[in-house]
C-alpha cells in the first residue's frame, strides 16, 4: 500500500489490484477467478470463483502463526461483576465444539441460524461456530419484541434459534425465553430446534425434543472442522428497519466482507495485530458483527465485549475503568455514549481516577458527532477523537481520517475524507443526473460498484435492493444521507435526507441546527425537527436535555438558544422554540428517534419501531409538546 491519496486513487481506477493486494491478507482454500466480477450490474461479485472459511481466518490460522496464547477476547461485565479472558487456542477449541454441537443437531452449510443472545462471549462463539459450518447467521438484538423477531424468523427461515434465557439491565432482568417462545408460536416458519444459554440469573424452561441445553450439547459434542464456501456465499444476514416497517435482510458475503474489515483495522483504525481494540456496541447491531467480533479477530487482535452501560453500571467512569484493566488502544463507540457521560459527569472528573496511558484514539460513529461532544471528549481524554461515517449496509467506513496512512488535520463536523473504494458524489435531490457544486448540500451517493464488505443485496430480495438503494440515483448507491464536500475534499454529512427542512422555500439542515444547540454549556444533547408551519411549510423545533446539576429558568435557557441559532445560521432558520426536556427518546443503538418525535409534534399517527429503549419516553415527550400548545394529535 502506498500513501493515501495515491491508494485512494487506485482503488477507484484499479480496484482488481488494490483488492487484490489487500487480498493477500486472508487465507483462501481456493483463489478467485476474478477480484471483480462486473459481468451483471448492480450484482457484483468480489472474489468470485474462490473459496475460504471466516472462522479459519478468524481463529485457527492464528493458532498456527503462534498467536494461541494471545487473548483474543475479553469479556468484562459490571452487570455481574465477572472478567473473563480467552485466548485465541481456547476460543478456537470453544467455538469448534459449539459448532460440533450445531452439526449434530442437524445445522449445515447454507442453514440459516438465528442468534437471541445478551452480550456475553457465547454470542461471539455461536457467531463463529455458524460461520465455521458454513451456516448463515441472523443476529436479532436480545429483547427484541416477539412479534419483531417471528417476522425476522419468517423471513431467514432458520433451522435453528441459539438464545441466551436473559439478558441484564439495570435494576432488572429481562427473561428472553419467553420471548422467544411466544415469536416461535407467532412464526410461520417453526425451526427445528433451539439452542438455550441458561443464565444463572434466570433459568428458562424448555420444551422437549425442540430445545437443547448449550451446556449439555457442547459436553457431548466432537469439535468441527471449518467448511469452505465459495466467496460470495452469505456469512450472515443482519435486518434494518425499512421505511414501510417490513425489515430488510441486509446480505454480507464471506470473501469481500474479510479482505475489507481484515483491511480495515489497519488503514481506518491504525491497529496492529496483538493490540486491545474495543467497539463498544452490541452484536445486535452492525458495529457488533463488524468491530467487536470479525475485524479485530481476523486482524489478530484481542477485542473486548462489554456487558453493561457507559453510565449506571456503576457511573459515568465505567469505560475510562476498561480501558485502563485492559489495555485499551482504540475504543469506538457512538456519540450518545459520550454524550450521556459528558451530562452526568459534565467537568470529566471520573478520567483523572484512571490510567490511560494505553490509549491512542476515540472514534465516534453511529449518529453525527456534533462538534462540542467532540470537543469536550478531546479536551478531556487528551487524545485524537476521530468521527467516521457508515452504515448497516455497507458494514464498514464510508468516510473516515484513515490513521493508519498518518492523521489528516480534523475538521470538526466531517468525518474527512471517503475511504478507499468509495467513490462519492453529491447529487442533487431534484434531478439525479446533476452533481452539486462544491459546499452545496445534496444527496450523497456513491457510484458503483461498492467496494467489498458492502452488501451484494437484500436476503431473497432483489428487487427491493434495487428499489431501496439504487433506483433514485442510476449507477449508484444512494446512502440516504444529505451532505456537501467542501474545496479540500472533506466531506460533511449533514442529515438524513428527510431531516433537510423548508422553511419559506430554504432548505436547511436540521443538524447545523443541532450543532449550534450543542455548543450551548448547559446543553448536554438536543435534536431537532422541523414541524409543520401553515406560514412558512416548516419551522424547526428543538429538544434539549440539560447537563446535570443545571438549575436555571427554562425560559432564559430558550432565549439564548434561540440567540445563538440566529447568530450562527441567521434569522433565515427562523428558529424560535426550543423545549427543554429530561431525555430523548432512542433506539437501542443510540439513534434519535426525530422522525417520531415530528410526527407526534404534528399530530399524526404514528408506530415506535420495535429498537426502541423505552417506550414510555414517547408520553414524557407527548405531555412537553401539549403543554408549548402544539398539537400532537
Amino acid at each position: 500500500m502506498g500513501n493515501f491519496e495515491e491508494d485512494y486513487q487506485r482503488s477507484l481506477q484499479d480496484p482488481d489490484g488494490f483488492w487484490g493486494d489487500a487480498a493477500a491478507e486472508i487465507s483462501w482454500s481456493k483463489p478467485w477467478d476474478k477480484v471483480l466480477n462486473d459481468s451483471n450490474p448492480p450484482f457484483y461479485k468480489w472474489f468470485d470463483g474462490a473459496e475460504l472459511n471466516t472462522c479459519y481466518n478468524c481463529l485457527d490460522r492464528h493458532v498456527e502463526d503462534g498467536r494461541g496464547d494471545q487473548d483474543a477476547l475479553i469479556y468484562d461485565s459490571p452487570m455481574t461483576g465477572q472478567v473473563k479472558k480467552y485466548t485465541y487456542s481456547e476460543l478456537t477449541d470453544l467455538v469448534a465444539r459449539f459448532a460440533g454441537g450445531l452439526a449434530d443437531i442437524g445445522v449445515s452449510k447454507g442453514d440459516r441460524v438465528i442468534i437471541y443472545m445478551p452480550m456475553v462471549p457465547e454470542a461471539a462463539i455461536a457467531m463463529l461456530a455458524c460461520a465455521r459450518l458454513g451456516a448463515i447467521h441472523s443476529v436479532v438484538f436480545g429483547g427484541f419484541a416477539p412479534k419483531e423477531l417471528a417476522t425476522r424468523i419468517d423471513d431467514s427461515k432458520p433451522v435453528c434459534i441459539i438464545a441466551g434465557s436473559c439478558g441484564l439491565e439495570p435494576g432488572r432482568i429481562v427473561e428472553y425465553k419467553p420471548l422467544l417462545d411466544e415469536a416461535i408460536e407467532l412464526s410461520t416458519h417453526k425451526p427445528s430446534s433451539c439452542v438455550v444459554l441458561q443464565r444463572p440469573e434466570c433459568v428458562g424452561s424448555m420444551i422437549e425434543g425442540r430445545d437443547h441445553d448449550w451446556e449439555e450439547l457442547v459436553s457431548k459434542s466432537a469439535p468441527a472442522d471449518c467448511v469452505p464456501v465459495a466467496a460470495t456465499d452469505p456469512l450472515y444476514i443482519l435486518y434494518t428497519s425499512g421505511t414501510t416497517g417490513i425489515p430488510k435482510g441486509v446480505v454480507r458475503d464471506n470473501g469481500g466482507h474479510a479482505v475489507a474489515l481484515k483491511w480495515s483495522m489497519k488503514y481506518v483504525y491504525g491497529i496492529d495485530p496483538g493490540e486491545v481494540f474495543w467497539a463498544a456496541s452490541d452484536v445486535g447491531w452492525v458495529v457488533g458483527h463488524s468491530y467487536i467480533v470479525y475485524a479485530p479477530l481476523l486482524h489478530g487482535c484481542t477485542t473486548i465485549m462489554f456487558e453493561g452501560k457507559p453510565v449506571g453500571t456503576p457511573d459515568a467512569g465505567t469505560f475510562w475503568r476498561v480501558i485502563q484493566d485492559h489495555k485499551v488502544k482504540a475504543l469506538f463507540t457512538a456519540p450518545t455514549a459520550f454524550r450521556a457521560i459528558k451530562q452526568q459527569d459534565p467537568k470529566a472528573e471520573l478520567i483523572k481516577d484512571y490510567d490511560l496511558s494505553n490509549f491512542v484514539t476515540l472514534f465516534l460513529a453511529g449518529e453525527r458527532a456534533d462538534p462540542d461532544t467532540i470537543i469536550w471528549a478531546q479536551e478531556s481524554l487528551k487524545v485524537p477523537v476521530i468521527d467516521h461515517w457508515w452504515q448497516t449496509e455497507t458494514g464498514w467506513a464510508i468516510g473516515a481520517n484513515c490513521i493508519g496512512y498518518g492523521m489528516k488535520p480534523v475538521k470538526l463536523g466531517s468525518p474527512t475524507l471517503p475511504v478507499p473504494g468509495y467513490d462519492i458524489r453529491i447529487i442533487d435531490e431534484e434531478d439525479a443526473s446533476t452533481e452539486m457544486k462544491t459546499g452545496e448540500i445534496g444527496v450523497i451517493a456513491v457510484k458503483l460498484p461498492l467496494p467489498p464488505g458492502t452488501l451484494p443485496t437484500l436476503w431473497h430480495n432483489d428487487d427491493g435492493f434495487i428499489k431501496s438503494y439504487l433506483s433514485e440515483v442510476p449507477g449508484y448507491y444512494k446512502t440516504g444521507d444529505a451532505g456537501y464536500i467542501d474545496e479540500d475534499g472533506y466531506l460533511f454529512i449533514m442529515a438524513r435526507t428527510d431531516d433537510i427542512i423548508n422553511v419559506a422555500g430554504h432548505r436547511l439542515s436540521t443538524g447545523g441546527m443541532e450543532e449550534v444547540l450543542a455548543g450551548h454549556r448547559d446543553v448536554a444533547e438536543c435534536a431537532v425537527i422541523g414541524i409543520q408551519d401553515k406560514l412558512k411549510g416548516q419551522a424547526p423545533l428543538g429538544f434539549v436535555v440539560l447537563n446535570a446539576g443545571v438549575n436555571r429558568d427554562y425560559e432564559d435557557v430558550r432565549k439564548e438558544l434561540v440567540g445563538l441559532v440566529r447568530e450562527k445560521i441567521g434569522p433565515v432558520a427562523a428558529f424560535k422554540m426550543a423545549l427543554v426536556v429530561d431525555r430523548l427518546p432512542k433506539t437501542r443503538s443510540g439513534k434519535i428517534l426525530r422522525g417520531v418525535m415530528r410526527k407526534i409534534a404534528d399530530g399524526e399517527e404514528y408506530n415506535a419501531p420495535a429498537t426502541i429503549d423505552d417506550p414510555a419516553i414517547l408520553t414524557e415527550i407527548t405531555t412537553v409538546l401539549k403543554d408549548a400548545g402544539l398539537p400532537t394529535g
